[in-house]
């Protein structure tokens, strides 16, 4: 079985399939910040998701410009394109002729203007002690399993008064917070390796 993971550089998914001996390879236009570029592919996600290479694709577009937690920002970016080209980048991830695919995202638009995601799962189901809602759309993929539910740690006040998970501040780097906050928790990457290689 050939895996690709879309617009990953961090390799967290990539490395978990590789742990088990699956062929798996992380794709993203971003250099890879793990230790193994012999299994990224520094390229076009759409144009390899498209190749007809693959088995199954776990896929992370970009949330930018759809999650809620920017909507405050949405005017604009409905008004220069934004929002639309990131529509149409997710959208093509899905109709990707692959036969199994799954699309992580954050709570975004796609539930309104596609359709409601298959799953939502939380860091903390999987022995990652922090809060972080993900949604899944899953295609001929099972839900996930939750594997050792755990305390979900603590929240913390901004200075403008909104409640953030502590994670979400402490345990990323501030120089470069989008990158470090957008990665896959470890115990959940490690869930969807075992449990979704293990379909096939």
């Amino acid at each position: 079985m050939k895996i690709l993971i879309a617009c990953e550089e961090s390799q967290s998914v990539c490395k978990e399939f590789r742990r088990l001996w699956y062929e798996a390879y992380s794709c993203d236009i971003q250099e890879c910040s793990w230790w193994h570029p012999e299994w990224h592919i520094q390229w076009d996600a759409l144009e390899e998701a498209y190749s007809g290479k693959y088995d199954m694709m776990i896929a992370h577009p970009p949330c930018t410009h759809i999650a809620v937690s920017w909507a405050r920002h949405f005017e604009q970016k409905r008004k220069d394109w934004r929002q639309k080209e990131a529509i149409d980048f997710f959208m093509k991830l899905a109709n990707a002729p692959i036969e199994r695919i799954a699309i992580e995202n954050p709570v975004c638009i796609m539930s309104s203007i596609w359709r409601k995601p298959d799953q939502t799962i939380q860091p903390w189901m999987f022995w990652d002690q922090a809060q972080k809602t993900t949604c899944l759309w899953l295609k001929n993929l099972p839900k996930l399993q939750e594997t050792d539910i755990v305390w979900k740690w603590e929240f913390y006040i901004s200075p403008s008064g909104k409640k953030l998970p502590k994670w979400y501040n402490e345990t990323t780097i501030k120089w470069d917070r989008q990158k470090s906050r957008s990665k896959t928790f470890p115990w959940i990457a490690k869930a969807i390796a075992e449990q979704w290689g293990n379909i096939v």
